[in-house]
């Protein structure tokens, strides 16, 4: 109970630090704004600031997706195609994200495509992200881990996905689960054609 209670707190402030931050970020700019106004804006310290994350830039990357994400697509009947499962259980799992963090999302994702330091931090995030979907399409394959073929599979779906969500932050009222449905439509179609 008192795990469960600290665990609960603790997310409950990194969630405040972090809204903080993208507000600050938002009105003043990324550089322009300090550890110590994120810190004072959220009402802790800048110790509290740094438990919960190691520096400035890990509060625009911070989210918990990876893991509902995984085990969306992992999860999804076997006999699906790979293309369709991945793009059903994404589909999902962007409906969850945004029905409570679409705000958040935007603002970070604005964020990493306008901050040099930040969208190149993000290419190493976004292999992470790679190897994530090449791990749960490994386990709905029955693989122990994620062959060149698997991995393959996944690096494409990222790139449908990288274009969505640019077109997403890029827009004003952009729909992201269509624009989702659009790339996916593209990869399904394959090349054929020259498209």
């Amino acid at each position: 109970m008192e795990t469960t209670w600290h665990a609960r707190k603790k997310a409950q402030t990194r969630r405040a630090i972090q809204d903080h931050a993208l507000a600050l970020f938002a009105e003043k700019g990324f550089d322009a704004t300090t550890v110590d106004e994120i810190a004072a804006a959220a009402g802790v310290s800048h110790m509290t600031f740094f438990r919960h994350f190691p520096q400035k830039e890990a509060v625009v990357e911070y989210d918990e997706y990876d893991p509902l994400l995984e085990e969306f697509i992992a999860t999804r009947p076997s006999e699906e195609p790979p293309l369709v499962a991945v793009g059903a259980a994404l589909r999902e799992g962007l409906r969850v994200i945004l029905a409570t963090d679409r705000d958040a999302l935007l603002i970070r994702t604005r964020l990493v495509l306008g901050t040099p330091a930040l969208r190149s931090r993000n290419l190493l995030a976004q292999e992470q992200t790679r190897d994530l979907i090449a791990r749960a399409l490994a386990r709905r394959a029955g693989l122990s881990a994620p062959d060149y073929a698997v991995t393959v599979q996944a690096a494409a779906v990222l790139g449908a996905m990288t274009v969505a969500i640019s077109a997403w932050a890029a827009g004003d009222d952009e729909d992201l689960v269509v624009l989702f449905d659009r790339a996916f439509a593209v990869l399904q179609d394959g090349f054929v054609g020259g498209g």
